[in-house]
């Protein structure tokens, strides 16, 4: 039998959990609103805009590639220089990104062939020429699959304030067709964007590196870039140690577009999971607080706390709770979105729930091996984030 004082322990955990919850929800829902999709100011600036050193390390090729690529051809910014990064001549982003050199041979940019290794991390392997290379004082590490606005660069810019070291752009997607599509974009539209804006509101450590303009001289206090080499989670400790040494880190106006040219509902799943053992290795709580962030989860929780505190009807509580959450989910994604989504409100429904059901199993997936798989590469996470590559290839 389980004492009396126990149960009532945990129902009021679980109801200080839920109404913790709910503030989150209406804190990034308010936020979200005065935060994100501002107009970027083109008038002239009293000071000169400072140079930016563009790094966008390549693996292959997708539909999208090289249309993704142009768009940093045509930024709306003063000085700016391209470098690219690919691992080897045989790599076919090679060829891709020589023919986009040769189209705008007016813009300043170069192909780095090669990397050094520096680490287990073939993404900064990749990139280390070209950051040793980058002639101006703010370097952005771009992903390939990231698409830009013509003023995107100008609006990170203008967030980079004399104490700001780091200027991210909160991930989302471009509109695509499909499933897949949809429940990215549900993701990374409710979920994710809520847990990022508040994390930034409160100051919280949240940097994901896909599209990240950072201050050279604070990322050289720090080491640079090979500092970061033996983890995989380069960006979360790239933020981490700069911010440890005063300074301030900011999210950008307009999120990042993800635009990958292949899409499918296993590919997310999989990076979703990759995503989690990274957070359980830098930070062990995960595994104990990341369920309490889920609807479903904390939804169950607090309907048995409801019923044993207030006597309350569990079902009624949890499908009430259920479905404010999938409104406020609503409101959130035309937030993030600056409009209706590209999609009904039925094929929202369908992603939502899938999602929202998904995420414990990938959670437990995660917990199941330390092991992670990216791109040819296998590596074994160890507690605080280093990584050791599993069976690496050697070369001659």
């Amino acid at each position: 039998m389980i004492p009396v004082y126990t149960v009532y322990g945990f129902a009021i955990f679980f109801m200080v959990a839920w109404v913790c919850l709910w503030l989150i929800h209406l804190m990034a829902l308010s936020y979200s609103k005065w935060k994100l999709h501002r107009t970027v100011d083109r008038s002239p600036p009293e000071q000169p805009y400072p140079g930016v050193s563009i790094i966008k390390p390549l693996t292959g090729v997708d539909p999208n590639l090289f249309s993704n690529l142009e768009t940093f051809f045509s930024l709306d910014y003063p000085s700016y220089e391209l470098l690219f990064c690919v691992e080897n001549d045989n790599d076919p982003a090679a060829m891709l990104v020589n023919s986009l050199i040769k189209k705008h041979s007016h813009i300043d940019a170069s192909l780095f062939v090669g990397g050094t290794k520096v680490g287990v991390n073939p993404k900064i392997n990749n990139m280390q020429p070209a950051y040793l290379a980058a002639k101006y004082p703010l370097v952005l590490i771009s992903d390939a699959g990231i698409r830009m606005r013509d003023d995107t660069l100008l609006d990170m810019v203008q967030h980079m304030r004399e104490d700001v070291a780091i200027v991210h752009q909160m991930p989302f997607v471009c509109d695509a067709e499909g499933f897949a599509a949809v429940y990215e974009k549900v993701f990374f539209g409710t979920a994710q964007a809520r847990m990022y804006l508040e994390a930034d509101f409160l100051g919280i450590n949240c940097h994901v590196g896909m599209s990240s303009l950072v201050r050279r001289c604070a990322l050289e206090e720090t080491g640079g870039l090979a500092a970061y080499a033996d983890y995989l989670a380069e960006d979360y400790f790239m933020a981490k140690s700069i911010c440890s040494r005063g300074w301030r880190m900011r999210v950008a106006s307009l999120p990042a577009l993800q635009n990958c040219g292949t899409r499918s509902v296993g590919a997310l799943q999989a990076r979703l999971t990759r995503w989690a053992r990274l957070r359980i290795a830098m930070i062990p709580t995960t595994t104990l607080l990341e369920p309490l962030s889920e609807c479903m989860p904390l939804g169950a929780g607090a309907a048995w706390a409801a019923g044993e505190l207030f006597g309350a009807e569990p079902l009624a509580f949890f499908l009430v709770h259920v479905l404010v959450w999938f409104l406020s989910d609503w409101l959130m994604l035309r937030s993030v979105q600056n409009g209706s989504p590209p999609f009904t409100k039925v094929q929202f429904l369908l992603a939502w729930v899938w999602s929202e059901c998904c995420a414990p199993f990938v959670l437990a997936a995660a917990l199941v091996s330390p092991e992670i798989s990216w791109r040819t590469h296998s590596y074994r996470l160890e507690w605080g984030g280093r990584a050791h590559e599993l069976n690496p290839k050697l070369k001659f």
